[in-house]
């Protein structure tokens, strides 16, 4: 089982795009599927090759008007609490190769969200839209979408799905990060391709590249990324220059975005280090705290 881009040993960065530059394309993640009626303008997808016959979109029993139409209707039915009604609108728009329809069907399958959680099928509708085609001048209104499904067959390849033909491939892991990384700025994959340099997971350990795309991802606000650039920079590691204030300034930030259980790594990594910093430190990073924060409302 094999698909187009999916399967790529080493996608090559397009033609003048330039990994170190963000892209404004975070249109998902900022608004949630229950924003998506303000996103109905945007064109459906040409349909990508499909996987295989069991990997086929199965068609809803009602008619649309059109791919949109379904999709308008799959938003509906979604924020009244109808998901099964839903699924099959989105189906029938994925069927039509809407990128949005192929995302939300594929997070709805990941997140045993209404459907049964079935990780194979997720895969797969994000397989759709890395198929799709991203090479020529990529439509900034869909770019959000396909970043999203490159980074989450990015995880579901360096974990592998049990069971199923996708197995732990770390090397097409770090390949699926590092193209929604580089082509398409996205903070959640330059997160991840830095933990893979980080860990030395898929390729050969590198601190610096992992410094760099973490502060790349930091410097979207990505918590994560601030909390792990401000260790590796308090403490020093794998040939990084050693920057205490910069470092505690990050983790400041990073604690002051943290939210929940799932960010009290990030609570207890500032509170070592911030515990075993200097007062003088401590006060040259909030200061500098401070000054990002100034220069990120002006923004």
């Amino acid at each position: 089982m094999r698909t187009s881009r999916s399967d790529l040993s080493r996608p090559a960065r397009p033609a003048g795009a330039d990994p170190c530059r963000p892209r404004a394309f975070e249109m998902l993640r900022l608004f949630g599927f229950a924003g998506l009626a303000a996103a109905m303008t945007l064109a459906s997808v040409p349909a990508p090759r499909a996987l295989d016959a069991a990997a086929r979109t199965p068609v809803a029993e009602k008619t649309y008007r059109s791919a949109k139409d379904a999709l308008r209707a799959g938003v509906r039915e979604y924020n009244a609490g109808d998901k099964e009604g839903a699924a099959r609108a989105l189906e029938y728009a994925a069927g039509q190769g809407h990128a949005l329809a192929l995302w939300k069907l594929g997070r709805m399958y990941a997140d045993g969200d209404g459907v049964p959680h079935d990780d194979l099928k997720a895969f797969e509708y994000f397989s759709r839209i890395a198929d799709s085609g991203t090479d020529d001048a990529p439509d900034a209104q869909i770019s959000g979408v396909t970043a999203s499904a490159f980074n989450a067959l990015g995880a579901y390849f360096l974990d592998g799905i049990k069971g199923t033909y996708v197995r732990p491939n770390p090397s097409r892991a770090y390949d699926m990060f590092n193209y929604a990384a580089s082509y398409f700025g996205d903070p959640n994959a330059q997160y991840n391709l830095a933990r893979l340099y980080l860990e030395g997971t898929g390729v050969d350990a590198d601190a610096r590249q992992a410094a760099r795309w973490f502060n790349l991802a930091a410097e979207k606000g990505h918590h994560p990324a601030q909390a792990l650039l401000g260790d590796i920079l308090v403490n020093g590691m794998g040939g990084v220059p050693m920057q205490r204030v910069r470092g505690l300034m990050w983790l400041a930030l990073a604690r002051e975005g943290a939210q929940g259980r799932k960010d009290e790594w990030i609570v207890t990594l500032y509170e070592k280090n911030w515990a075993a910093a200097s007062e003088d430190d401590r006060a040259d990073a909030q200061a500098q705290m401070q000054t990002v924060g100034s220069i990120k409302r002006r923004r």
